[in-house]
């Protein structure tokens, strides 16, 4: 039993009305620094650390950081060089973004000079579509796209079998060509998103540069995308609650982490309907959402691994996602299905709140 609730970091997503929300706070005016973003939140931890805190609406959630460092200059420091790095990549692999080389590859079906963070991410996102059997697809876009554009329009949306078998076509990532620093489609049509794979990379690469900087006690929560540097003070682990499918606070899960990377894919905060039927996770070979599955937990050594397994489970039963990931010495999973079930895989160690 854990003594105080507020030590616990929540692994979830910022819905779309509280993003928009903080957005609007941030744009109202909120105290900045000379290079235009919010001050950080600095205070006495204890006798030997400075605990050093900022939180920036970024891929669609709100990015938190908070590092512990005997320098309060050296913590704000690493937290901007994070948060530009942060930046940098959203820049590159923002799908929504006319000026992102991303939106150039969906736009032409070809992209010459591709920058190599994402020529990284679409061959990781490869391997992970062979780990998965073809589960994992970075290509099942326009199904995605068909089904937001059909409730943006608040049309009665019923299931044509042969528009989701057309647009199926266009989904296989065999049907995506390298060639050298080239990247192109094989069918016209064709588009990527990266958003199971993306924000877990991005959030290494800001650890990382914490890292570089000296900070050996940080955690970085990207809307339940989490990565841990170190412990807290006295080598303590951090607290890492799993959200409540229900949403009723009954946490199912606490883990403990250091140095480690945890991620959970849920069918409660992005979905198209009420009925939860029909969410942004897709099956590439039905093109409907999965309904099995409430929430996957995912603990990985990157944050990247993580984000991409959790949601390459998500998409299996219970039994063959968990085999999945027993085969995985470094990983553990931790599944809510739907009835509310929990089936933890080897090695995962957590508690109730």
């Amino acid at each position: 039993m854990l003594r105080k609730s507020h030590e616990i970091i929540k692994n979830r997503y910022v819905n779309r009305r509280e993003f928009l929300k903080i957005s609007g706070m941030l744009g109202a005016g909120v105290a900045t620094s000379s290079l235009g973003m919010p001050l950080a939140e600095a205070i006495k931890f204890d006798k030997n650390l400075y605990k050093v805190s900022r939180s920036l609406p970024y891929m669609g959630t709100m990015v938190s950081m908070t590092v512990l460092d005997p320098s309060k200059d050296r913590g704000e420091e690493a937290i901007s060089m994070a948060f530009n790095e942060i930046e940098r990549l959203v820049k590159i692999m923002n799908r929504f973004d006319a000026g992102t080389p991303l939106y150039q590859l969906n736009s032409e079906g070809f992209l010459h000079e591709v920058p190599p963070e994402l020529s990284y991410l679409i061959n990781k996102s490869k391997y992970y579509n062979q780990l998965s059997n073809g589960l994992f697809d970075i290509t099942i876009k326009p199904v995605l796209d068909f089904f937001a554009q059909s409730f943006k329009k608040q049309q009665n949306l019923s299931y044509s079998e042969k528009k989701i078998k057309g647009l199926l076509r266009l989904v296989d990532s065999k049907f995506i060509t390298t060639n050298g620093r080239s990247i192109g489609f094989k069918r016209d049509g064709m588009q990527i998103t990266l958003d199971g794979i993306a924000k877990g990379y991005i959030v290494d690469k800001s650890a990382k540069k914490l890292s570089d900087m000296g900070i050996k006690h940080a955690l970085i929560n990207a809307g339940g995308d989490i990565s841990a540097i170190g412990g807290k003070e006295n080598n303590r682990p951090w607290k890492i609650a799993i959200e409540d499918p229900l949403k009723k606070k009954n946490y199912p899960s606490v883990v403990s982490i250091k140095n480690g990377s945890i991620a959970t894919s849920g069918n409660y905060e992005v979905f198209f309907d009420k009925e939860k039927v029909f969410h942004h996770i897709i099956n590439p070979e039905t093109g409907l959402s999965p309904l099995t599955n409430a929430s996957v937990s995912i603990q990985a050594p990157t944050t990247m691994e993580a984000d991409a397994l959790s949601t390459a489970v998500f998409l299996l039963d219970p039994v063959p996602g968990t085999k999945l990931i027993n085969s995985l010495p470094s990983c553990r999973s931790f599944i809510v299905t739907k009835n509310q079930r929990k089936i933890k895989s080897n090695g995962w160690q957590g508690s109730k709140i």
